[in-house]
């Protein structure tokens, strides 16, 4: 075999593992709707994604859950609150989707290649963090003075 019908054949190769990939991507929910979670999973392409692909996701949506728990528990006297911020957390999911369905508009997902679905993964993770952070500000309270917090407890007030 000549090196150009290796190289062709390495090329053809790639390129149906590719639409293999891309085919394997769930249906259910399209980039466009926002009322459904992001595709998260795919069929596993690289040794991290044979491993877990959504490790990443999975921890911080843990993370961000334990987080919210740990918020409604201590605010769990502030019915009102809790009201508010249940309402916060759905819209904030609301938000989260569309957010990434606005990052990858195409509805053919085909179009962002074969790292559509790592790609929609570490935005949906990015996103998830950062309001992990957001839900940390009602646990750690906030300095005596600050005129501006809210609902937030300030430091040293008991729960």
């Amino acid at each position: 075999m000549t090196r150009r019908t290796v190289i062709s054949l390495a090329i053809a190769w790639t390129a149906l593992a590719s639409a293999s990939t891309c085919l394997a991507m769930p249906s259910g929910n399209p980039p466009g709707d926002a009322s459904q979670p992001p595709p998260l999973s795919h069929q596993a392409d690289t040794q991290r994604g044979m491993n877990d692909p959504d490790t990443d996701y999975k921890g911080a949506d843990r993370e961000m859950n334990r987080v919210y728990a740990a918020v409604l528990s201590k605010y769990a006297k502030d019915m009102a609150f809790i009201a508010k911020l249940k309402a916060a957390q759905r819209a904030w999911l609301v938000f989260r989707n569309a957010e990434v369905a606005a990052t990858y508009p195409d509805p053919d997902p085909s179009t962002y290649g074969s790292v559509y679905p790592e790609c929609v993964r570490l935005t949906a993770t990015e996103l998830t963090k950062l309001r992990t952070e957001q839900l940390k500000v009602w646990l750690k309270g906030t300095e005596e003075g600050d005129v501006c917090s809210g609902s937030v407890h300030i430091n040293g007030d008991p729960d």
